[in-house]
């Protein structure tokens, strides 16, 4: 009873007050609610799309190919796979079903055969696209390509791109790696007589630059018994064609010594 007696008998202008009082922070307390729900949802979408981990070693897209990626031919590229084939099959041990690159390393490797650009080099398939040709799953093709990699048929850059951003500063992405084609030594030993002649090394063409230029220089100075002898290797031919010259040679001298000896004589 006293209670309501101390209502009742309570300033209107404090009621007044404790009710604007009550509005406002009600009021408050629903703005900061929508404010942390924003915040809430602006980073879940951030950490969700734009905050994907970039993996370690990657470069940025469009700064790295030049210097990775290097024009091939198809010749080459056959050659590649015809060794990682014989690879294969001369690595196999007894009893197991695969060797050390496995089937679907071959075919990842085939799938890379066409679709390398052979002028510039380029080749870079998203793990999707090749899932999807191979009809393969995404480990099983990982582990192709790691196989391809540690046994030196293929090397790989990883790669980053600038994302779109709407205000929350500089964002990147990962997007495909950037893939090179080759082939070992000891792979490309297995073909035999389809692996070709190896690259001349370059000390060995300087060193035959040098000696054309000597045997240049030195047949400058025979005459046509001595250029014979030099240049035919038929010991029976070389002696024919040395005596013509020889025969020729001795025509020209008589020749000359004649005009001189008619000049003189005319003086």
């Amino acid at each position: 009873m006293r209670t309501d007696t101390a209502c009742l008998r309570t300033p209107r202008f404090l009621l007044k007050e404790q009710q604007i009082n009550t509005r406002e922070a009600a009021e408050r307390g629903n703005c900061f609610k929508r404010i942390d729900g924003v915040v809430d949802g602006s980073r879940t979408d951030c950490g969700a799309a734009d905050h994907k981990p970039i993996r370690r070693n990657s470069r940025r897209k469009g700064s790295c190919e030049g210097s990775f990626w290097r024009g091939t031919s198809r010749q080459d590229v056959q050659k590649i796979l015809m060794a990682a084939r014989q690879y294969e099959r001369a690595r196999k041990e007894p009893g197991k079903r695969n060797g050390p690159l496995g089937g679907i390393a071959l075919e990842v490797l085939a799938l890379f055969a066409n679709l390398v650009n052979f002028k510039s080099g380029r080749l870079d398939p998203s793990l999707d696209y090749i899932t999807d040709k191979l009809c393969r799953s995404r480990d099983a093709v990982v582990r192709a390509l790691k196989a391809l990699r540690d046994h030196g048929f293929l090397d790989w850059l990883r790669r980053f791109e600038p994302a779109p951003t709407e205000g929350r500063g500089p964002q990147v992405r990962q997007v495909s790696n950037a893939y090179r084609l080759s082939a070992p030594k000891r792979a490309l030993a297995l073909l035999g007589r389809w692996a070709g002649r190896p690259a001349t090394p370059d000390d060995d063409q300087v060193a035959r630059k040098e000696r054309a230029a000597l045997e240049a220089e030195h047949v400058e100075t025979l005459d046509l018994e001595g250029l014979a002898a030099f240049k035919i290797e038929d010991s029976d031919l070389a002696k024919a064609l040395a005596l013509m010259g020889k025969a020729i040679d001795s025509r020209e001298s008589a020749k000359r010594t004649e005009s001189q000896s008619t000049f003189l004589s005319y003086a």
